[in-house]
């Protein structure tokens, strides 16, 4: 007993003598601001089936675009049913990888059976976090992100914590409609204000009628912001618009 109540005293002794407390305080975690824009709510009905999409070569077109080529290393954020996912799989081939990434555990568990069913041996799945996609740094020829940044709930965050997923050359994919956040879309203005906020610079912007919308690509450039220095951007005055469509399955 007296060697306990010794090692005591000497512990508050130690605390007491102008050296450093004994309690580790866990660093801040990093500021980042809010979208200034409503964020779409994530939603699953259907209005096109896969063989629908594929008789207008949609994801054929939009991965010439975005010239995914044999052997790369490719991430499908938002990966949902997995109409990217097995395509990037099939265009990458066996020397490539594809990382399929969603947020809802269900969704994912789903897409997982999927590839082992139809044998994708060259394609993994992980599960994200609604500000985060949980990417292994400098990995990634190209980051798909199709018909679903709307839906990215803190996009400031979720893309400063992407940046360093690319490889030097990589490039953000994002195919979206040209309407309001609210109506499942993103204004390509505003996208592009909301990429350079975080860092990356605007490569290439093109109409994809087949894909419901547009594709543009952005890379990395120079260091990280940070976070508490990014500045959000301003949505444009919304513009009547017709009735929101059912959100494109992925």
């Amino acid at each position: 007993m007296r060697r306990v109540l010794a090692l005591i005293l000497l512990a508050t002794a130690g605390a007491c003598d102008g050296s450093k407390p004994l309690i580790r305080h866990e660093p801040e975690a990093p500021r980042f601001p809010a979208a200034d824009r409503p964020v779409a709510s994530i939603v699953s009905a259907r209005w096109s089936d896969e063989d629908a999409r594929d008789r207008v070569r949609e994801a054929e077109r939009v991965m010439d675009r975005a010239r995914i080529a044999p052997g790369m290393t490719v991430a499908d954020i938002g990966a949902g049913e997995g109409y990217y996912t097995i395509r990037l799989a099939q265009r990458v081939g066996s020397e490539g990888r594809v990382l399929a990434e969603d947020i809802m555990a269900p969704t994912i568990e789903a897409l997982a059976e999927r590839v082992a069913r139809e044998r994708l041996d060259n394609v993994s799945v992980r599960l994200g976090a609604p500000a985060d996609p949980k990417l292994p740094a400098n990995s990634f020829d190209r980051i798909m992100m199709v018909h679903m940044y709307h839906e990215i709930e803190r996009p400031y965050e979720f893309l400063w914590r992407m940046r360093a997923s690319l490889k030097p050359g990589g490039l953000a994919v994002v195919v979206d409609a040209d309407r309001a956040t609210q109506n499942h879309g993103t204004p390509p203005e505003l996208l592009d204000c909301e990429f350079r906020a975080v860092g990356y610079v605007p490569v290439g912007r093109e109409t994809m009628p087949s894909a419901g919308g547009y594709l543009a690509t952005y890379r990395v450039e120079g260091p990280a912001p940070a976070p508490e220095a990014i500045r959000p951007c301003r949505m444009a005055p919304p513009t009547p618009a017709p009735a929101p469509t059912a959100h494109r399955p992925r």
